[in-house]
């Protein structure tokens, strides 16, 4: 059986995880989802990041028990199902403080292969492009503005070259965003 999966990633405060669980819950028979692993951990197991060498280690640890989740959840597949992933591999690639480049040499594989894993990719941008705070998102976010702006950049940079690539810009409807969102992960579902 040939694994589908569809990665929902995007920009610190994009509203991603609305989009993942809104479209979990109502096609409950056609989708697997998998759960942010980066949040799990920052919630139940690492500190907040302090250096560059600890942000390091933990994105290597993301890496990881992301692949190995993705894993569990694809043995639990059934014909015709999709597994939904809110973020994906690749996101470690807009962490990583030398790029995604040296991100997918350090993590020993190939940035093109990790890509292609996922069948389609929709990317939310954050609001913090729009200029709007995202401090009452994720409570374990810790970025800035700024911050999540630029990695929002690095992301997308990481995301754009797949061949089934899907922005969904930064709106102040939040609900018209997640209305887009839903859209084109239907098209996919």
């Amino acid at each position: 059986m040939s694994i589908r999966r569809i990665a929902v990633t995007g920009g610190p405060g994009a509203g991603k995880t609305t989009l993942w669980r809104e479209i979990a819950s109502t096609h409950t028979e056609r989708v697997v989802a998998v759960p942010e692993v980066a949040t799990l951990l920052f919630a139940h197991v690492f500190p907040t990041v302090r250096n560059l060498q600890e942000r390091r280690a933990v994105q290597r640890a993301i890496f990881e028990v992301q692949r190995t989740l993705e894993q569990v959840y694809e043995s639990r597949l059934a014909p015709g199902q999709v597994l939904l992933c809110d973020r994906g591999i690749p996101d470690g690639g807009g962490y990583w403080p030398e790029g995604h480049e040296a991100f997918f040499a350090a993590m020993q594989t190939v940035w093109q292969a990790e890509l292609a894993r996922y069948e389609a990719v929709v990317f939310m941008e954050s609001a913090a492009v729009g200029g709007l705070s995202i401090a009452d998102g994720n409570a374990v976010r810790s970025e800035d503005r700024a911050t999540a702006v630029q990695l929002d950049q690095c992301l997308r940079a990481v995301w754009t070259p797949h061949p089934n690539f899907f922005h969904v810009p930064h709106q102040l409807d939040f609900v018209s965003k997640v209305a887009r969102g839903k859209a084109a992960l239907a098209a996919w579902l």
